[in-house]
């Protein structure tokens, strides 16, 4: 049996699993824009679909073409961030906007080579875009897509912690030969490891190919590799930094220091907050000890 015809027997079940049980996501509409696109792709990193949505939905609103977000202070991109966590990203892609209209005449490149070259794109990144909003074949490797082959082939419960050059080789070797298919894959085998080849509770009566599931073969072995620590979040200094920048977004202009201070009880855990905050460029601090968002 050729590989064409191997590797069908994988993909063929789950594309059309995905024609039946895809869920209807503005960015994945037949008029989304590769802005669009792009902006869910940097939302969606470490962000559940759910939280990302009504953000989504008000930052197109706001910013619906790169040139409209360029235009406007780097501060208001981290203002209308909310609550998605990881705040950095709202100043990525307010510097690839910039990059987009500067470079590009405000749209977004097709070219993978482009994509890759904006600031804050990565591999991922770079690969979903060309991938969904411009219907090209290349291997996109998300943590869902990981755990789906991790099982589906590789015979394991989960994939390494890190990326490895042999899962690239892998997702690549299954990419259908069609490019429009092949992005259309992608997207299939994330939504598959969504929404039934989940990381603690897997659907596995709901795969559409349990039958050739590596994993379910071996009977389900447990994981073996280092162990899986779950991130906490209270008491952190992600939960006061957090917390600091929610008193500069809800404020109309710049805010004194002791109304930052009420936030957090211990001092020094909410200064090396703040102290971190205007190194990776999110606050702003004034000659008078007020700070603000960025300008």
């Amino acid at each position: 049996m050729n590989s064409t015809v191997l590797n069908s027997a994988y993909t063929a079940p789950i594309l059309d699993w995905y024609d039946a049980n895809a869920r209807e996501l503005p960015w994945r509409a037949p008029d989304a824009t590769p802005w669009g696109i792009l902006v869910s792709e940097i939302m969606l990193q470490q962000t559940p679909v759910a939280r990302v949505l009504p953000v989504w939905d008000a930052w197109m609103t706001r910013w619906p073409e790169p040139a409209a977000l360029a235009a406007e202070p780097s501060g208001e991109a981290v203002r209308a961030w909310g609550r998605l966590g990881y705040p950095r990203r709202a100043l990525r892609l307010h510097e690839s906007a910039r990059a987009i209209t500067e470079r590009h005449g405000g749209e977004v490149p097709s070219s993978h080579e482009d994509l890759l070259a904006l600031p804050g794109i990565g591999a991922y990144t770079a690969a979903a875009v060309a991938s969904f909003a411009f219907k090209q074949r290349h291997a996109v490797l998300d943590t869902n897509v990981r755990r789906v082959l991790a099982r589906l082939l590789s015979g394991d419960e989960y994939p390494p912690k890190s990326q490895t050059k042999a899962e690239v080789a892998l997702a690549e070797s299954l990419l259908p030969v069609d490019p429009p298919t092949a992005a259309r894959w992608a997207v299939a085998a994330m939504e598959l490891g969504a929404l039934v080849c989940t990381a603690r509770t897997p659907r596995c009566a709901d795969c559409p190919v349990f039958d050739r599931c590596a994993w379910q073969r071996n009977g389900r072995p447990a994981y073996a590799g280092p162990p899986r620590r779950g991130q906490t979040y209270a008491g952190t200094d992600r939960q006061c930094r957090g917390r600091i920048l929610a008193v500069l977004r809800a404020a109309e202009g710049p805010v004194p220091k002791p109304a930052i201070d009420v936030v957090w009880s211990d001092a020094t855990q909410r200064e090396r907050a703040l102290d971190t905050l205007v190194a990776d460029g999110l606050v702003a601090p004034l000659d008078d000890d007020h700070y603000t968002l960025p300008t």
